[in-house]
C-alpha cells in the first residue's frame, strides 16, 4: 500500500540509525530529503540506493500537492530531514497535513530527536515540559518571553550558537538571572557538551567560550 513514511535520521552519530529506518529507505520509491548532499553521506553509509529528491522550506508549499498525487498513484515516499525527526523545526508538517486531509496513510517511525536527550540530561523536572522550538527573532520576541516568564513547566528551546548568549541574557531579564537552565550542544557528536547552571552563569560561560554547533536550551519553569 502506498503511503508517506516519516523517517527520523541521526542527529550526530550515524550509528543511531535503526534497522527499520534503513529498510524503509531501501524499499521506498523515492526519498524526499531536506538537503540531498547532506543525506547522501547517510545513504552511502548504509548502502541505500533509493533515488532522492529535494524537499525543503523553500519548495515544500509548491510541491506538496504533486507529492500527494504521486502517493495516490501508487508511490511510497519516505521523508527525511538533515537530522532528527522531520516536522519538528524542520520541513514535514505541511506534507503530513495535506496527506492526512486527503486520506493518505502517514506512518511515522520513532527515532532520534534532539530535545529528548537534552531534557533528560538537564536534571530539571521532566514530568511536565513544553517545547518552544526557536524563539521569534524580532517581532514578538519580547512578548513571548514575557508570557513564558509565567510558565511553570520546564521549557525547551532550539537556538543558534550565534544567538545563545543574547537569548540567555534576555531570558535572565524576564525570568530572573538565577533561574536554572541547561545547554546541550552537539548531542551524540564527538564534542558533545552538557552544561548546567543559572541563566547568568551560562551567559558568562558562553561569553568567554564561543559556542559552536546545534544547541538545545532547557530552562526551569517558574516556581510557585
Amino acid at each position: 500500500m502506498s503511503k508517506l513514511i516519516i523517517v527520523p535520521t541521526p542527529i550526530g552519530n550515524l550509528e543511531d540509525m535503526t534497522y527499520r529506518a534503513i529498510r524503509v529507505l531501501q524499499e521506498a520509491t523515492v526519498i524526499l530529503a531536506e538537503d540531498t548532499r547532506t543525506s547522501s553521506v547517510l545513504l552511502k553509509r548504509y548502502s541505500i540506493g533509493t533515488k532522492m529528491e529535494s524537499h525543503h522550506k523553500f519548495n515544500e508549499h509548491r510541491n506538496v500537492t504533486s507529492i500527494a498525487d504521486r502517493i495516490e498513484s501508487g508511490e511510497t515516499i519516505a521523508l527525511i530531514s538533515d537530522a532528527g525527526t522531520p516536522g519538528i523545526s524542520d520541513p514535514g508538517f505541511l506534507l503530513a497535513r495535506v496527506c492526512k486531509e486527503r486520506g493518505i496513510e502517514v506512518e511515522t517511525l520513532p527515532g532520534p530527536t534532539a530535545f529528548v536527550p537534552a531534557i533528560v540530561n538537564s536534571a530539571l523536572p521532566m514530568d511536565r515540559f513544553c517545547f518552544e522550538g526557536f524563539l521569534p527573532l524580532k517581532k514578538g520576541r519580547q512578548t513571548r518571553m514575557k508570557e513564558l516568564s509565567l510558565e511553570s513547566r520546564t521549557m525547551v528551546f532550539y537556538e543558534s550558537p550565534y544567538r545563545l548568549v543574547k537569548t540567555l541574557t534576555q531570558l535572565g531579564e524576564y525570568f530572573g538571572s538565577e533561574r536554572m537552565a541547561s545547554v546541550s550542544r552537539e548531542i551524540s557528536k564527538i564534542h558533545e557538551e552538557n552544561r548546567r547552571g543559572t541563566l547568568s552563569e551560562l551567559a558568562r560561560w558562553y561569553t568567554e567560550r564561543e559556542p559552536k554547533g546545534e544547541i538545545v536550551l532547557v530552562v526551569e519553569g517558574r516556581r510557585e
